[in-house]
């Protein structure tokens, strides 16, 4: 599915890769105005407008915002889209260290990049533990990264693996727009743990809730792995997150403390919002 959008992306009229860690998205074209969502390191997407250093995206889940043109590189034409064929790692841990050498101690990393974010692998080092790859950055530099990092073969998650993976998320800051982890928000958090499981999601809590692919569930049927949207109406949703059962559910949230967390349901705060529960289908 990645190979076939980078290559629908690729022969748009024009398209791009990120090669900064975390690209903000704004509503307008301007750093003074409200973050809509992200894009990571690697992502491809299309460009639908330009304004002076801005250009106005598409990203894969169909979202679009502003972002500053120093965050992309715009892909030639008939050029081959990043990390969409060959030897291809994604980062499997919270964060990777991206380094001029192989060696974590001569020199301070080049950059860090976040969870998911996929790298072009174009050297592998007969070393004897074979723990430094050499890597093609987005942007065209080679630098290096340690094989520990990366994921070569991606599957997709039951709901039990789903849960035990968004456990080490907890403690990350929540962050409006959010869709790394340098921060999530609540739907970008829920939106990437559908992701690991194979699910396509819309990006915002109410789009998601209305999605059929989604299937409504009463609350005494909750079980592991449910979504649950919470607001002062089914029709204007703010909050999402998972059900991880006994009355738990893990979520990005501000309440409180500003950073993923497990919750209950029970919590009078939590009771008195929830308009709603689903079921990926």
């Amino acid at each position: 599915m990645v190979i076939l959008l980078a290559a629908a992306l690729a022969a748009a009229p024009e398209a791009a890769v990120v090669i900064r860690p975390v690209a903000n998205m704004y509503s307008k074209p301007s750093a003074d105005v409200d973050v809509v969502s992200q894009a990571i390191c690697s992502s491809h997407v299309g460009i639908l407008e330009k304004q002076g250093a801005w250009f106005k995206i598409r990203t894969a889940d169909d979202y679009t915002g502003w972002t500053a043109a120093s965050n992309l590189r715009i892909l030639q034409a008939g050029e081959k889209p990043y990390a969409a064929s060959g030897r291809v790692g994604e980062v499997r841990n919270l964060f990777a260290h991206i380094y001029r050498e192989p060696s974590v101690t001569k020199r301070a990393p080049l950059l860090t990049v976040p969870f998911e974010t996929r790298l072009e692998i174009t050297a592998e080092p007969e070393r004897e533990d074979g723990r430094w790859l050499q890597t093609r950055l987005p942007d065209g530099r080679f630098a290096w990264v340690q094989r520990g990092d990366l994921d070569f073969a991606p599957r997709k998650l039951s709901i039990p693996e789903m849960l035990e993976l968004s456990q080490r998320f907890l403690g990350l800051p929540y962050t409006w727009g959010g869709t790394s982890s340098f921060g999530y928000d609540c739907s970008g958090f829920t939106q990437m743990l559908c992701r690991r499981r194979g699910i396509l999601m819309p990006r915002d809590a109410g789009p998601q809730c209305r999605w059929e692919g989604n299937r409504p569930v009463e609350k005494s049927e909750l079980q592991p792995g449910d979504l649950l949207y919470f607001g002062p109406s089914p029709q204007k949703i703010t909050h999402t997150g998972i059900y991880m059962g006994d009355g738990r559910f893990i979520h990005a949230t501000t309440h409180l403390i500003p950073v993923i967390q497990i919750s209950q349901l029970s919590d009078p705060h939590w009771t008195k919002l929830l308009v709603a529960c689903r079921r990926p289908q």
